[in-house]
């Protein structure tokens, strides 16, 4: 997993509550069990007219929004099934934050599993950030996940909060694999120690 330290980029607008995970990565396109290639279908729905074409009025379909990597969001994002298909699907277009008022817990959650920082903020926070966001090309955001920080586009500062042990895993990039691998060699020994105090358990001669 990515480690996740400092990030300015564009934010894209999206006011929309309770947007879901169905909206964020419809049904159709969860028969992968592969993390890559979903972010051509992520808010497919939104983003696709029936004959593939896009609709312009999308904001990520919009020329200044195309490569953002935040999203400032309504409400309640990632709300509905508990899919982790929508963290992937995000990441895999490019999307590495995501700042709301509130989410649903199984996907925010599953953000940090999967190197993508979810931000909680009062919804007078957020507003003023979604309107820094609407200013298109210029709706220029820096995060800063160490000094746990957010700077607009005029230099304001908006402080978040965030559990220790996920900032921890987020700035060294570790998922579950990777937490388990930094206790690789207490495991070594202990495994070392079982098999010589119970070497039948290990297929070895007693």
């Amino acid at each position: 997993m990515d480690k996740f330290d400092t990030l300015t980029g564009v934010a894209a607008p999206m006011p929309l509550i309770n947007i879901d995970t169905d909206m964020i990565i419809p049904k159709q396109f969860l028969k992968t069990i592969k993390r890559s290639g979903l972010g051509a279908n992520v808010f497919d729905e939104m983003r696709f007219n029936d004959d593939g074409s896009e609709k312009e009025d999308f904001v990520l379909n919009k020329p200044a929004y195309r490569e953002s990597q935040i999203i400032v969001a309504g409400e309640n994002f990632g709300c509905g099934s508990s899919r982790e298909h929508a963290p992937w699907a995000l990441l895999d277009f490019g999307i590495r934050c995501v700042i709301a008022p509130s989410f649903a817990d199984i996907f925010y959650n599953n953000c940090f599993k999967n190197g993508i920082l979810p931000i909680a903020l009062p919804q007078e926070d957020v507003d003023k950030l979604m309107e820094d966001a609407e200013r298109g090309a210029n709706a220029t955001l820096s995060i800063d996940l160490e000094n746990q920080t957010i700077k607009g586009p005029d230099g304001g500062e908006i402080a978040f909060e965030i559990d220790a042990f996920r900032k921890h895993c987020l700035l060294n990039g570790l998922d579950d694999i990777g937490l388990t691998m930094e206790k690789e060699a207490s495991i070594d020994t202990f495994e070392a120690q079982h098999k010589a105090g119970q070497p039948w358990l290990a297929g070895a001669d007693a």
